[in-house]
């Protein structure tokens, strides 16, 4: 294409062989109501089932298709820095790949960032996913707002479109610990959010486990926070203040009306007690040095193995 698309939307892929087909219809209807000049940037994260094949396939129907596959699972926030890195619009729509975020919502988030907007978030009003998955992710979500200091929508997703000016800034942010709503969020740009339809799933179920939500759920709070580290030194001194004024108390009984000092049990019970604690506190200190130890490494976010474009 000799010259930049208008919109570049750009979609990590993992296990999704079934519904590309109809992933590709509906963003190419959605799209060229706005524009014949768009991208189509698929990501294929190594699934293991036949998903860079329809992709390929896809890249030689339509040249506006461009697809690129890790060399390994990296992740799915990996496959959107990846697709940031490599998309070319003035526009940048982020969404997943198994239809819940609708195609058919791209020309209203367009139309409300035109309005002066650099960042238009997809707020999702009724979501179609399981009860326990919408509960674990509010509390998530709170969690999060409280311990970055960042007042984070839990009820938006990746579902989004961003002026190129967002995506370039973005792209310099290369720490190894992603998670792409915060960075965003981070970089402070003119920002708002539209009411959209939330669907079911194409097919299949989501490949997130509670584990992988979990470990994700950890990660980002310590990319973002440190605020445990700060709640940890304050949580030990108030214990030893605690521990100081019982310690006062107990020798002023003993001194002046002459109760002696007993408590061979509860002496041993908080000795463990408080071991429990140092132990979770340098725990926490030591889960901040493997990822700073991860960081200095500068490896690459990702490796790409194949493409269907000339990179």
């Amino acid at each position: 294409m000799t010259e930049l698309p208008c919109i570049s939307v750009v979609v990590p892929v993992y296990k999704a062989e079934n519904s590309l087909q109809e992933l590709y219809r509906r963003l190419r209807d959605a799209l060229d109501a706005i524009s014949p000049a768009f991208e189509i940037v698929l990501i294929e994260d190594c699934g293991g089932d036949r998903s860079w094949e329809m992709i390929e396939s896809l890249a030689r129907r339509d040249s506006r298709v461009k697809g690129l596959q890790f060399s390994r699972n990296f992740g799915q926030h990996y496959g959107i820095t990846a697709g940031l890195d490599h998309c070319n619009g003035d526009w940048v729509v982020v969404m997943d790949c198994d239809l819940q975020d609708r195609p058919e919502e791209i020309p209203r988030l367009y139309a409300k960032a035109l309005e002066g907007y650099d960042v238009v978030l997809a707020r999702r009003g009724n979501r179609q996913d399981p009860f326990l998955k919408r509960l674990t992710s509010q509390w998530f979500y709170r969690i999060f707002s409280y311990l970055s200091d960042m007042d984070y929508d839990g009820e938006t997703g990746n579902f989004r479109i961003m002026s190129r000016k967002v995506v370039e800034n973005l792209r310099t942010m290369r720490e190894q610990l992603r998670f792409f709503g915060g960075l965003v969020q981070w970089l402070g740009f003119p920002t708002t959010s539209i009411e959209v339809q939330h669907a079911e799933r194409f097919e299949g179920k989501s490949t997130y486990t509670f584990s992988k939500l979990w470990k994700l759920a950890a990660e980002t709070i310590i990319a973002y926070s440190d605020k445990p580290l700060r709640l940890a030194v304050r949580f030990g001194f108030m214990m030893a203040l605690a521990a100081f004024c019982y310690g006062i108390y107990i020798l002023w009984r003993s001194t002046f009306y002459s109760v002696p000092i007993m408590g061979w049990s509860s002496l041993i019970v908080s000795l463990y007690f408080i071991g429990g604690i140092i132990i979770s506190i340098l725990g926490i200190i030591g889960i901040y040095l493997g990822k700073t130890f991860d960081e200095s490494k500068k490896r690459p976010l990702y490796v790409i193995r194949r493409a269907t474009f000339d990179e």
